[in-house]
């Protein structure tokens, strides 16, 4: 979740924590049907009229596309889903019904939170016969790992491991097949396909099935040194057979696949702050890196902080990093809420909360008092639309910050890039970003039958339309072209940060 207007953002993140949910809140939306099963047809009508009444971007994409090409996309999707009766081929089209927004912060998909009972948890069996009869590449064990012995130069074929799965790739045909070896046996189980990689136009391309099964396209798969395949944000290890490494390999795998952010010196005159996420759930092990080495940080002459696919999470994560950046004030620009009944639900939830100081409770209900008062129209919570952030002192060190940035970096994490980008000291390196951050703050929300679960943005920036983002992305002030490895990335930043002129 992204959040911009602080008040807001105080308030929400703290209930976020309290409850343990990474993005947004679960309201279920028990007064429309008590039905058990709803058809896809039910459940596009549903999606449609909750996106027309309550998502913040409905009316400005609208109005950027046009009516007409809206009832026209809309009336080709009404008519897909009158013969669709499997529930994911229904999510998936629901989903490429969404896209016509055409951002980050609107997802639907198959809803994992509720049983066949529809009590809180996850029904394994019914999810295992969900996918019983997902294609599968048949393989003898014994006979796979005497060809993969036999592989003598680096490729796909191979044994390769994540941190969820272990996965055989075979090359059949014109495309190489990647297979489950060792999965969590509920969601995945052996012999099911998990991707496939294909040669399109002179380079590789990759159909990547998710968790829940939903195909990601990926047009950018490689290997990186040896024994490293990356596929978009995914990243293989390879088990067998191995091959000679590569320490910059080894160190861009390490840094890619981190879950926790890390702090390393790399040379007298440069230290590195990987970050793998904003969420706030990591609010703490970022603070607590960043407290840890403060002296090291602030005497050490530059500084890269590395953000390729942080996808976000909250702005109260990186508020350790700002005074280290700190040049000159640092302005803000806030948001608006869409105020409507549904997504008013927010604050009620907020108010009901034990926990909640009083100050906060105070601050809930003013707020939606004033939401009340104005629905169907959007709210500034604050005071002002800019709100502007000093600090008593600059850091005569970090002298030069580079920030590596891709198009995973995203939301909350370019909000940040919005901020760091005023300071005298910072310089982006890398490719443009996501272009997620115009309409933010997610709201989740079952559908009647609880069989699908839709996200939707709240809010939308007061930057739009003089500076929006979203499709965009925000640019790096040093590209970083293709010809420079994604594993070389951080010593190009090094370089150019300790360039002398001789």
């Amino acid at each position: 979740m992204h959040t911009t207007s602080m008040p807001f953002a105080r308030t929400f993140d703290k209930y976020i924590m309290k409850k343990g949910i990474l993005i947004g809140l679960t309201i279920l939306l028990t007064h429309l049907t008590n039905a058990q099963d709803c058809s896809c047809a039910d459940n596009f009508a549903w999606l449609k009229e909750t996106i027309e009444k309550n998502e913040a971007s409905f009316q400005y994409m609208v109005e950027q596309k046009g009516e007409q090409e809206y009832q026209k996309h809309s009336d080709t999707y009404a008519d897909k889903v009158k013969t669709i009766t499997d529930k994911q081929e229904c999510a998936e089209t629901l989903l490429n019904w969404l896209r016509f927004f055409q951002h980050g912060h609107l997802w639907i998909g198959l809803n994992n939170d509720h049983n066949s009972n529809g009590q809180d948890g996850v029904d394994t069996v019914k999810i295992r016969e969900q996918f019983s009869t997902w294609e599968t590449y048949p393989y003898n064990e014994e006979e796979f790992n005497s060809y993969v012995s036999k592989i003598t130069e680096p490729g796909f074929e191979g044994i390769w491991n994540s941190p969820s799965y272990t996965i055989g790739i075979r090359k059949v045909k014109d495309e190489y097949i990647g297979f489950v070896i060792e999965a969590d046996g509920v969601y995945w189980s052996k012999s099911q396909v998990k991707f496939k990689i294909r040669r399109e136009n002179n380079k590789f391309t990759a159909t990547y099935y998710m968790q829940d099964h939903s195909p990601k396209e990926f047009s950018d798969v490689e290997l990186l040194g040896n024994n490293y395949l990356q596929m978009g944000f995914v990243t293989l290890k390879r088990v067998k057979p191995i091959f000679p490494a590569d320490k910059h390999v080894d160190m861009y795998f390490r840094f890619m696949t981190t879950q926790v952010p890390l702090f390393e010196k790399l040379s007298d005159n440069t230290a590195i702050l990987r970050i793998p996420s904003f969420s706030l759930s990591e609010k703490k092990f970022i603070d607590s890196i960043i407290d840890a080495n403060w002296q090291t940080i602030t005497s050490t002459e530059n500084l890269i902080i590395d953000l390729r696919n942080n996808g976000g999470g909250s702005d109260l994560s990186y508020e350790k990093i700002l005074p280290i950046i700190y040049t000159n004030p640092i302005r803000t620009v806030g948001v608006e809420l869409l105020s409507t009944p549904l997504n008013n639900q927010a604050l009620i939830e907020f108010m009901n909360d034990p926990d909640l100081s009083e100050e906060d409770k105070n601050w809930v209900n003013d707020a939606l008092e004033k939401l009340n008062q104005h629905i169907g129209e959007f709210v500034n919570l604050d005071s002002t639309i800019v709100t502007i952030k000093t600090f008593d002192t600059i850091y005569p060190y970090p002298k030069n910050v580079g920030i590596i940035i891709d198009k995973g970096s995203a939301s909350a994490t370019e909000q940040f890039l919005l901020a760091a980008k005023q300071s005298k000291k910072v310089k982006l390196f890398g490719t443009t970003t996501a272009g997620v951050l115009d309409f933010s703050n997610m709201y989740f929300v079952d559908s009647p039958c609880k069989d699908l679960k839709l996200g939707y943005s709240i809010s939308r920036s007061m930057r739009i339309p003089d500076m929006t983002i979203d499709g965009k992305g925000i640019q790096p002030d040093y590209y970083i072209d293709k010809t420079i490895s994604k594993y070389d990335w951080i010593d190009f930043v090094n370089r150019i940060l300790n360039y002398e002129e001789k």
